[in-house]
């Protein structure tokens, strides 16, 4: 969460906190980053361990910042300047961990070996010895800073174990709590490493053609403008336009599109992705920080400090069970002895053993590591979350509405019928329409241009005398004749349109379509129909969504006709035409009233302002357009609008598991905490079961890495 001090203009950095794997962790910080003159606000993020700090640089330095961090128990450096850590298995903690956890099989087996107590518990004394210092140094500095944490209420149980005597209850307490904080952070890393771990994706260095000769350059060093060569199998290292070669192109790492894409000539081509087949030669046009792939690091880190209300909940939860399973351990040790006669040893071990069971981050953690780890499936799979809310709201969406050009359809008008009505044939009237169009800049133009070349009709005419009658169409000579491409009612004006004709128009016309007359001087030759197609796999996915109870709405700003026929084809719910941008906005507000919980798919740029009214907005295409990025809440990188289904099967699943992870965490607290205050549950039994529950709801929340949307 975002914390403020004071108003100023303040620099930016971000640091790495090493060891804050836990919001009892991240309240120290928050603690001692608030005392500092001179930090202005600061952005913490448990599960990336990061905090991005606004700080005054006539107030404090970032040197003085960085070395206020150690007084908590934890290490910090820029993000710039962090160092490859050793292999977790090598670590000091660890190394620590293990040598507990040896000596204390070692005491077991010397005991059951019949040697004498003093043996064995002076092994059990130094196991304890061996695996206290990094536990207890946390808790010490949580005792300094006045801040309870689950650390402390471990150190307080080992010690009273230890007091009581009860020296392989110790050792074992120590032992196992320190596992389970190893395996806690591990799947805390896990989680992040899935996202960090697309930073592997860029390569390191790249082949620059630089004059005649070719050399091997670091990513960071290349320049825009640069042609930079991509061999067959090679990850394309830049962000840029093909200028040499076709080859298919793996662009799973960005888009979430299984089937490699050609490129060729103008073609873009983005950082990360695999050239398959053949050589590309590539003019860089954004530098290595401004890649599509770094946006979407950027945008999955950033959005992880926007938490669901189950992380708002299981915050609020450890803000309190912490100090409240303090007093309550202390309550039950003191007050049966002192106050009803009782005797000191079984209740100051029931109040160890309320300090023990309570010793767990499995509620804090299973909440934030399931967010993360949705958030990182999505990324694996071309989607973006700016949010954990909207992850969580995707899931509560009663209505979709989704905007017609470029996101129902392709947004790139089509010749779809050609039809013939005199002594010419279908291929010699989209030639002929084809040379005439193409001195046009209009995109109806382009399509019949577009058709002409895609099936090899395109033939270069002399065309004369050209003229562009604005919204009637165009005239040329051609051989000596004139020819006309005009709509239906300049063609019906020169009288030129038979019966016959205007029955197939108003056919075509009734379909949504455009129609292109063809005439020579006054005879009628054929006719053209155009559309903007729907995007393949639209109809299929509508379909699912409806299945799934998905109310389905397609907002135009096209004619009553056109959007009729569109809809009945897309097979939505209900439509809506003749929308200017600001009313597309006021029917989301109905749509709103009248479904509750509404999501607005768009292309990210014109209906950006309907987006932003819908409870989640959801950019599609977000590859070819920075600006989505920007306007959506959840940015598909694709076309697909397959992923709709996508994210609403993510969004279950992820809010089935936090729910799953605390149920299971507050049923467990609550067993055993009664358990230990009516004397029924040992330390060791407490603890095992406590780290068992901690374990298996984090697990729980990572599995959320691998899962896959079984209805498409």
């Amino acid at each position: 969460m975002l914390e403020t001090k004071n108003q100023g203009v303040p620099e930016i950095i971000t640091i790495n906190i090493e060891g804050m794997d836990s919001p009892s962790k991240e309240n120290l910080i928050k603690k001692k980053l608030g005392s500092l003159a001179g930090v202005e606000n600061f952005d913490i993020n448990t599960v990336s361990k990061q905090v991005r700090i606004f700080y005054n640089p006539s107030q404090v330095t970032v040197q003085d910042i960085i070395r206020s961090i150690p007084e908590t128990g934890m290490n910090a450096s820029l993000v710039q300047e962090q160092k490859e850590r050793s292999t977790w298995w090598r670590e000091k903690q660890q190394l620590a961990l293990y040598s507990c956890g040896l000596i204390t099989i070692i005491a077991f087996i010397t005991k059951f070996m019949g040697a004498s107590s003093l043996v064995y518990n002076l092994l059990f004394i130094l196991a304890v010895a061996v695996g206290v210092f990094y536990p207890a140094r946390k808790a010490i500095i949580a005792l300094i800073n006045l801040t309870p944490t689950i650390h402390l209420l471990m150190l307080i149980g080992a010690a009273g174990a230890m007091v009581l005597r009860l020296f392989s209850e110790s050792a074992i307490l120590i032992f196992v709590y320190s596992l389970g904080d190893v395996i806690e952070s591990y799947a805390v890393d896990k989680a992040r490493g899935a996202i960090s771990s697309l930073i592997a994706l860029l390569p390191k260095e790249a082949l620059v053609r630089k004059d005649v000769k070719e050399v091997i350059m670091a990513t960071e060093d290349i320049n825009v403008g640069d042609i930079v060569v991509v061999r067959p199998g090679e990850r394309i290292p830049v962000e840029g336009k093909v200028v040499w070669g076709t080859s298919f192109v793996d662009q799973s790492a960005v888009t979430g599109e299984s089937i490699p894409v050609q490129k060729k000539l103008d073609d873009d081509v983005f950082a990360g992705t695999i050239n398959q087949n053949g050589s590309l030669e590539v003019r860089v046009e954004k530098p290595t920080d401004e890649t599509m792939l770094s946006k979407v690091i950027s945008s999955v880190e950033e959005a992880q400090a926007k938490k669901t209300t189950y992380q708002t909940f299981a915050d609020n939860f450890g803000k309190y069970y912490t100090p409240a399973m303090f007093v309550l351990g202390v309550l039950v040790a003191i007050v049966p002895p002192l106050f009803f006669g009782a005797e000191w040893y079984p209740f100051i071990y029931r109040g160890l053993v309320v300090f023990v069971v309570s010793c767990s981050c499995g509620l804090a953690l299973s909440v934030p590591v399931a967010v993360v780890a949705g958030m990182a499936n999505a990324a694996r799979n071309g989607t973006i979350f700016k949010g954990g809310t909207y992850l969580e709201i995707i899931d509560k969406v009663n209505a979709i509405a989704f905007d017609k050009t470029g996101t129902l359809t392709i947004g790139k008008p089509e010749v779809t019928d050609i039809k013939s009505l005199n002594d010419i044939s279908e291929e010699e009237l989209l030639s002929l329409a084809g040379s005439i169009e193409s001195r046009s800049g209009h995109p109806i133009a382009a399509a019949i241009v577009r058709k002409a070349k895609e099936r090899n009709l395109f033939s270069d005419l002399t065309v004369e005398d050209f003229e562009e009658k604005s919204g009637l169409g165009v005239r040329a000579k051609i051989d000596g004749h004139y020819y006309t491409v005009g709509s239906p009612r300049f063609q019906q004006e020169m009288g030129v349109l038979t019966e016959q004709a205007q029955e197939a128009v108003i056919a075509l016309e009734n379909q949504g379509k455009t129609v292109v007359v063809i005439s020579k001087e006054t005879n009628l030759l054929g006719l053209l129909a155009i559309a903007d197609v729907i995007r393949p796999g639209a109809k299929e996915s509508l379909q699912r969504l409806k299945a799934a109870g998905i109310q389905t709405v397609m907002l135009t700003g096209d004619n009553e006709r056109s959007a009729r026929a569109i809809a009945e084809v897309a097979g939505v719910d209900e439509y809506y035409a003749q929308l200017m941008p600001t009313e597309k906005v006021e029917v989301i507000k109905k749509l709103r009233e009248k479904y509750g919980s509404v999501a607005m798919v768009g292309d990210g740029i014109n209906d950006a302002p309907a987006m932003a009214v819908s409870n989640v907005g959801i950019a599609m295409g977000a590859a070819g357009s920075d600006i989505a990025i920007e306007a959506g809440d959840v940015v598909l990188m694709s076309d697909d609008l397959g992923k709709i289904s996508y994210l609403r099967g993510l969004s279950s699943r992820v809010i089935t598991t936090i729910k799953q992870n605390i149920v299971i965490s507050l049923v467990n607290i609550a067993f055993m905490v009664v358990a230990a205050l009516m004397g029924y549950l040992g330390l060791v039994t407490g603890l095992l079961l406590n780290e068992a529950s901690a374990i298996l709801v984090i697990f729980n929340a990572v599995r959320l890495l691998k899962w896959k949307n079984k209805n498409g």
